[in-house]
């Protein structure tokens, strides 16, 4: 029976690592999450939301404003490194797609999957991080790293 034992243990503490699943977690957890993890959580409520909006509405200028560049897409089976925000304006049709679009259009707060790379909505259409604004990162903002469609 130790045998038993050992394996629930390694269980359990499996469990432990696992990440919360997105439907199971409250805006309070998800904040502490960021917070614990990249810092500056509440930083994040006004990109997101602008964000979440202008995927939206298709306002390709608002995020290519909220994109770090260069920009990692994925569209059209291949994989684009955006240099610009003019790039991804011109391009956008063809870099973000609809469905793309609508599912982070419906990103709530409490889905949002955290873990040291970023925040990923919508299953990973996009993931935005923490972006250092000087060397010793004493001031950052929070950005689209990356979409995937």
């Amino acid at each position: 029976m130790p045998y038993l034992n050992t394996a629930a243990t390694l269980l359990s503490a499996a469990l432990m690592l696992m990440p919360l699943s997105a439907a199971a977690q409250s805006d309070e957890e998800v904040f502490n999450r960021i917070e614990a993890l990249h810092g500056n959580a509440g930083d994040l409520a006004e990109p997101l939301l602008s964000l979440v909006e202008a995927m939206g509405n298709g306002d390709a200028a608002t995020i290519a404003g909220l994109a770090e560049y260069p920009l990692r897409v994925a569209a059209n089976g291949e994989s684009y490194d955006i240099q610009s925000a003019n790039d991804f304006i011109e391009n956008f049709d063809a870099l973000v797609t609809p469905e793309t679009r609508e599912v982070v259009a419906n990103q709530k707060y409490d889905q949002l999957f955290v873990n040291s790379d970023g925040v990923m909505l919508a299953d990973g259409a996009v993931w935005m991080s923490g972006i250092c604004d000087n060397d010793d990162c004493s001031s950052s903002h929070w950005a689209v790293t990356s979409i995937n469609n």
